[in-house]
């Protein structure tokens, strides 16, 4: 088992929730984020006076997923998300010991 975890732009979470639907794909979980990379922060201009924002606000899904389907979900995420431009975002995938469906008990890939 597998956690994929997409740090996007906001406006990308509905394409990604939408495409990952019609491959199949249940179960996301959604944050609000903040922070920067290679983008840096930008300045905003309020009421005549310059504000330099460090932080950006992105969204992390993170998703549990078999690890059959790790490549179809990245590869899945990274064409509803692209847009060519730097602030795309970042996927990363960590492997998963064990997850326990707590209603049921369920061990491992059955609780997913």
């Amino acid at each position: 088992m597998k956690l994929i975890t997409a740090i996007l732009r906001e406006d990308a979470v509905d394409d990604v929730q939408i495409a990952l639907a019609q491959q199949g794909i249940s179960g996301m979980t959604v944050t609000e984020v903040s922070g920067y990379a290679r983008q840096r922060g930008h300045t905003e201009v309020y009421r005549g006076e310059e504000f330099t924002i460090d932080f950006i606000t992105k969204i992390r899904t993170d998703i549990l997923a078999k690890d059959e389907d790790v490549e179809l979900i990245v590869k899945t995420i990274c064409d509803a998300a692209r847009s060519g431009s730097i602030g795309d975002g970042k996927i990363w995938v960590q492997v998963i010991e064990d997850v326990v469906r707590i209603r049921t008990g369920e061990h491992g890939e059955s609780a997913i």
